[in-house]
This record gives C-alpha cells, sequence and structure tokens, in this order.
C-alpha cells in the first residue's frame, strides 16, 4: 500500500535527521575535503540532497517541466548527472550555513504541501523518491567518514552478539530451487525502476552460506598469501582493522567488512565456493530465511551478477538512477547497518563497480555442486 501523508512526513524529518546527524562535524577543512574518485565534497553533496528533493518535489509542474529553484544557479551547481564529480571541489558553492538554511526550507515546503495535497499521488510518489534519496546520500556520507579516518557519528562498538554468531550460523542452508518471482510486485509501495517488475525464473538446486564470510575466514584466506582487506594491518603479530578513526582488534566472528567483488571473488576461488548469483540471494532471502547478522555485523553482499534491467524494464522520472549503470556494476543485496529499516526489502538492488570496497560491503557464498 502507498504510504499516507503522515508516514511520508515523518520519514521525511526522520531521514533529514539522519543525515544532519551523519554529516555534523563536516566543517572547516572537513567540508571539501580531498579530491578522491570514491568521495564528494561533504558541502556539495549536502546541497545535492536539499536540490534533489526541491527538483522533484516542488519544482515539477504537471506538464512535467520544472520551475526555477529558489537557489540562485542551483542546477549548474547540484545536478549530479551534469555536474561532473571532479569540478565539485572548484564550484562557487553557497557557505555550511546558508545550505543548511535551504534544506531546511525545502523540507518545510515540501512537508506543508503534502498536507495541502494529501491525495496527490504523484507528489507522495516523489516524496518517497527524496526520502529514500536522501536515506542512501546518509549511509555515503557514512562511507565517506571511513574512507577518511573521521569519528563514527554512531559511536558504533562491534556487535557483542556476534561473537556467538558462528555457533549458529554455520554451513549451508539447502535450497530446493524451483519457479521463483524475482522482483517486486505492483502492490502500491514505492519501488525504483530496477526492481520492476516480478517475473517468473527457474532456479537450480544450490546451497548457500547461512551467515556472510566472516573476519576470521578471511583471516585464513590472508594468511594463506591472499590480500588482506582495506583498512586491516598487522600489529606485533596481531590483525587490527580500522573503524573510521580507531584501530580495533580483528573481530573473528564479525562479517569480514570493506572487501569489494574482486577481492570476494579471489577468496572464493581459494575456498572452492562461488557467490550467489542475485536471483539465488533473493530466493535463499525470501524462502531461505537467510541470516543477515545483527546490529553492527550487517553487510552489503556482492553477488555474481552485473546490474541489469529485468524483462519489460521502463525507466522511470528519475533516469540518471539505473540505466546508466547497467551493464558496468556488479549487485549487491540486503542492507549495512547504516541502512536504515525503511530502504530495506528482498527485492532492493544496491549496485557498484567491481573495485569498490569502500562500501560496508561482504559478501557470503554457495557450493559448487
Amino acid at each position: 500500500m502507498a504510504a499516507n501523508p503522515a508516514t511520508l512526513e515523518l520519514d521525511l524529518v526522520s531521514s533529514r535527521e539522519r543525515a544532519n546527524r551523519i554529516t555534523a562535524g563536516l566543517d572547516g577543512a572537513r567540508l571539501l575535503g580531498p579530491r578522491l574518485a570514491i568521495v564528494n565534497p561533504p558541502l556539495w553533496e549536502i546541497g545535492h540532497v536539499g536540490w534533489f528533493q526541491e527538483y522533484w518535489c516542488l519544482r515539477r509542474l504537471p506538464s512535467g517541466e520544472f520551475a526555477d529553484s529558489m537557489l540562485a544557479n542551483a542546477d549548474a551547481l547540484y545536478d549530479s548527472a551534469k555536474v561532473a564529480h571532479d569540478t565539485r571541489w572548484d564550484l562557487p558553492l553557497p557557505g555550511l550555513k546558508a545550505t543548511r538554511a535551504y534544506l531546511t526550507e525545502v523540507l518545510r515546503r515540501v512537508l506543508a504541501r503534502i498536507e495541502r495535497e494529501p491525495e496527490n499521488a504523484e507528489l507522495a510518489y516523489f516524496a518517497r523518491l527524496a526520502t529514500f534519496h536522501e536515506d542512501m546520500h546518509a549511509e555515503a556520507f557514512h562511507y565517506t567518514r571511513q574512507t577518511l579516518g573521521y569519528e563514527d557519528p554512531f559511536g558504533l562498538n562491534p556487535d557483542k552478539k556476534n561473537k556467538n554468531e558462528s555457533e549458529t550460523t554455520q554451513g549451508d542452508i539447502e535450497t530446493p530451487g524451483g519457479r521463483f518471482l524475482l522482483g517486486a510486485k505492483p502492490d502500491g509501495r514505492f519501488v525504483f525502476d530496477n526492481e520492476k517488475w516480478a517475473h517468473e525464473i527457474e532456479i537450480a538446486p544450490f546451497r548457500i552460506a547461512r551467515a556472510a564470510v566472516s573476519n576470521a575466514e578471511f583471516l585464513a584466506f590472508t594468511e594463506d598469501g591472499g590480500a588482506p582487506p582495506r583498512y586491516w594491518k598487522k600489529e606485533g603479530g596481531a590483525w587490527l582493522q580500522r573503524r573510521f578513526e580507531r584501530w580495533l582488534p580483528l573481530a573473528p566472528a564479525e562479517p569480514v567488512r570493506h572487501v569489494d567483488w574482486n577481492e570476494a571473488q579471489a577468496y572464493c576461488r581459494w575456498a572452492k565456493r562461488r557467490l550467489p548469483s542475485e536471483a539465488e540471494w533473493e530466493f535463499a532471502a525470501t524462502e531461505g530465511a537467510l541470516a543477515f547478522g545483527p546490529g553492527t555485523g550487517r553487510v552489503w553482499e556482492w553477488t555474481s551478477s552485473t546490474f541489469g534491467p529485468y524483462p519489460g524494464f521502463v525507466i522511470d522520472p528519475y533516469q540518471e538512477y539505473s540505466e546508466p549503470w547497467f551493464g558496468t556494476h556488479k549487485v549487491l543485496r540486503g542492507a549495512s547497518f547504516s541502512t536504515p529499516a525503511r530502504l530495506m526489502r528482498n527485492t532492493f538492488r544496491n549496485f557498484y563497480t567491481s573495485d569498490r570496497g569502500d562500501v560496508f560491503c561482504g559478501f557470503r557464498t554457495c557450493a559448487i555442486e
């Protein structure tokens, strides 16, 4: 069912509060930060979030055209489809105070519009799009804080529950396969265009690990000649992992984190296992109750699948979300500890290039039959 106006408003505010918490302290020299291909300058990215919300929720006209922004030159500053990544550090951006004031005013107007137009289904759709867009950028800011060694705004520690996790999640789940509906069903809830629509496929029987590969399992691979993940180091005979600004002892039962797709494949070759396809992953999550690790242990999980359209794909109004990345990115499934619950569903498809290990990502494996 479509979200009601009260839920739309609550989630818009919740998403903003979360984003504000994750971006708190990104000031001074951190406002722009180093020029890296895997991060945006925070000052630009904060403004982009507000621009996106205004663009879709306030500026879109019934004709499909767009009115002017309340912010001068906004499109030339913040349209990510047109502003090249490398140029974002050099733009004449408003200061942080002015940028946050812009976001606050946009949100105020969006909430007021929802109150005025509670039956406007198109507005509800774009409000949902803006909420999820902000949720994903907030998670990306969380990645940035890890990448640059900034403190964690949530002060998360390794989840103590994970110490005993391996006792209950060892081994594989036997899945019988069969006919399966892959993708989202059109039930009125917001989903992205790449999830549309559920279509029947045939899944062969397979065995998939009950849990993601752990630090202990990946350490065995590393000590047998495999490369350690980024943010690992060995000191005085002990392995450490960097969590934001702190170096901590490696937690053996935690899912390994910050492993890119290529490193996951290397582990699989060593372990004589394989990555699941995204269809197998969704089948197991739906029919086999995969274990996802509690709290801070949860990571996005790489699949073997290349990101592409489902049969009958039709692009949604936000045309840059999916189609430009078909064929060049790999699919991840599940969620990370930084993903809000409202974004979690078995059909959600995350996607990154195979070299991206800065994401809160890991993987689980399947038996080779």
